[in-house]
């Protein structure tokens, strides 16, 4: 760097008062600071250096030690800064200036990401002209926090701070899964008067209707259908939408009119975007569907720009939704699927260990899961990824004996019996639950084992197996076959159909009657409706919950007891 003539001047000048062993301080501050005005950070601490120790006759201490913290922070030398912006408060902590060492400070923890420390510095700011370049500085580094928990606790400590509370609810509405976060989230809008469509996407007010149109985009395949009585390669739709069919019935003896409008997707993305070019679709009232994740996007994307509700009745995943307003998933999705299983057996058992596939969706749900255990005390002993190609491992963790009785039977094991309380399986895949199933009851203590209703449709354990065990399923679609609903639709489908009703067409009479009753009840966007609502009992389930939520919230849990499934409790 090029020397100015000044600078050259002042460099001569602070050598000749070295050389000669008398400095005049008036002079030398004087040079300083102008080296510290031409951005000569370098030169002006070698020439705030020798003002920084104390003398009677120097009354520069104080703003040589200051100017010489500012030009090592000029310099990047923020550790230097730090020590002497400390050295200062320590040294002088009554000088009239220590405002602007604390901001200085305050500024450089910030820088540091030492965010709670910044504040700290920031709070003890007593001098009001400092109040515009606090709240600058808190905006500049607050909107770059993106971690909900570190905002969270800052709010904890601040609960007055609006920008605080501002960017903790901008954090919130980037992952709107956790109804917690959500309520949260309302109490902040509502407590700092923040405006709610920044931070929650809200649809126009509701519209009632004598009759409501509902379009269902699942592929039928019609073409490919034969005139036989045995099943069909897509059975799993046709059945969903006799039970919708069914229901509809049903909503139109109690004054619910619904428009049922089927349409054929055909396994295609192509013939999608030609339906929703129709202008029928343009002006439905819901969409249901679509049934595979490739064909989602399309659908989600028309919905947000045509401000038309949409519910997938099948998946479990929050992504299909994410940042769509007008988005629900009929079902819980993967993460309160992973926090309601925490919940239940932190109410039952203290130490727990978790099991997951490499799937998406299993990911998601032990994540959760041992998220909620560790807010609510649950004690996990062991979370483990299992590649289906590796599920050997389940074995050595749970089941490795170290002891033998006499007829070689184990009798103790690595993981001492009843040292884990629980294993919670998040996964779906047969290979890995069911080396669970058996590395428990190898064990033979009194380990609960938490799995999904998904499982009993594989068939691969026994019944008999689930109730010696004390297996307990989280089951969202679980229907009582007692339950006084459930039997007159068995009966009415067993009329119209001449067959037993399958869990898919009961699941979609459940899904028919409850958009119905909404759309009357709440008009054609029932969000706010539903949001307020509260827990609603089923009709042929266990009921439903969208507070704070795109989501149902409802999630039961169930076991065998005397041949039958029953629930144990509803979360």
């Amino acid at each position: 760097m090029m020397m100015t003539r000044t600078s050259l001047v002042c460099l001569l000048a602070l050598i000749a008062q070295v050389a000669s062993g008398q400095i005049d301080y008036n002079r030398q501050f004087v040079n300083a600071k102008a080296l510290f005005r031409d951005g000569k950070y370098n030169l002006a601490m070698e020439s705030f250096k020798p003002l920084i120790p104390y003398d009677q006759n120097n009354q520069y201490a104080e703003y040589a030690a200051f100017y010489y913290a500012l030009s090592a922070y000029h310099q990047g030398y923020k550790a230097v800064a730090k020590d002497m912006l400390n050295q200062i408060r320590t040294l002088h902590p009554n000088w009239d200036k220590l405002s602007e060492v604390n901001f200085w400070l305050a500024k450089i923890h910030f820088d540091n990401r030492d965010y709670f420390q910044g504040l700290r510095m920031l709070g003890a700011i007593q001098d009001k002209k400092f109040e515009k370049d606090i709240e600058a500085v808190k905006q500049q580094h607050l909107v770059a926090i993106t971690d909900a928990e570190t905002l969270r606790m800052m709010h904890e400590e601040y609960p007055k701070d609006a920008l605080i509370a501002k960017s903790l609810a901008m954090a919130l509405s980037k992952n709107m899964a956790d109804p917690e976060d959500k309520k949260q989230l309302e109490e902040l809008i509502n407590q700092f008067k923040l405006k709610r469509t920044d931070f929650i996407p809200e649809a126009p007010r509701t519209i009632h209707k004598e009759r409501y149109s509902v379009s269902l985009m699942l592929p039928f395949m019609v073409g490919t259908l034969e005139a036989t009585p045995g099943r069909k390669r897509n059975q799993v739709v046709l059945d969903f939408y006799e039970g919708m069919k069914m229901a509809i019935d049903t909503l139109a003896k109690q004054g619910v009119n619904i428009s049922l409008r089927a349409y054929d997707t055909e396994r295609s993305t192509e013939k999608i975007k030609k339906i929703l070019e129709t202008e029928e679709l343009k002006n439905t009232d819901l969409i249901v569907g679509p049934f595979f994740p490739e064909e989602n996007r399309v659908v989600q994307d028309f919905s947000q720009a045509n401000g038309i509700n949409i519910i997938h009745p099948f998946s479990n995943n929050t992504e299909i939704t994410a940042g769509n307003p007008y988005g629900f998933l009929f079902q819980p999705s993967a993460e309160t699927l992973g926090r309601k299983a925490a919940a239940f057996l932190k109410a039952r058992r203290n130490k727990s260990m978790v099991f997951y596939g490499t799937g998406k969706k299993d990911s998601v749900m032990a994540a959760n899961f041992i998220q909620q255990a560790g807010e609510l005390g649950l004690k996990i002993l062991g979370a483990e990824k299992v590649n289906n190609k590796d599920t050997k491992k389940i074995t050595d963790i749970l089941a490795t004996p170290t002891e033998f009785d006499e007829f070689k039977y184990p009798i103790q094991f690595t993981l001492k019996r009843d040292s884990l309380h629980s294993v919670f399986v998040a996964s779906d895949d047969p290979l890995i639950y069911t080396k669970v199933v058996g590395a428990v009851q190898t064990r033979g203590d009194s380990t609960l084992l938490v799995g999904s209703e998904n499982w009993l449709d594989d068939n691969a354990i026994d019944f008999e197996k689930y109730q010696a065990m004390g297996i307990v399923l989280a089951a969202p679609n679980f229907m009582a076959y007692q339950n006084a609903g459930y039997k007159a639709f068995e009966k009415k489908f067993l009329r119209a159909h001449g067959r037993a009703a399958s869990n898919l067409a009961r699941m979609g009479y459940e899904f028919m009657l409850f958009t119905g009753n909404q759309l009357k009840k709440n008009g054609v966007y029932f969000q706010a409706g539903l949001s307020e609502s509260g827990v609603l009992p089923g009709y042929l389930g266990q009921g439903f919950d969208y507070r704070y939520s795109h989501d149902n919230q409802v999630v039961p849990f169930i076991t065998f007891r005397k041949g039958e499934l029953i629930m144990i409790e509803k979360r």
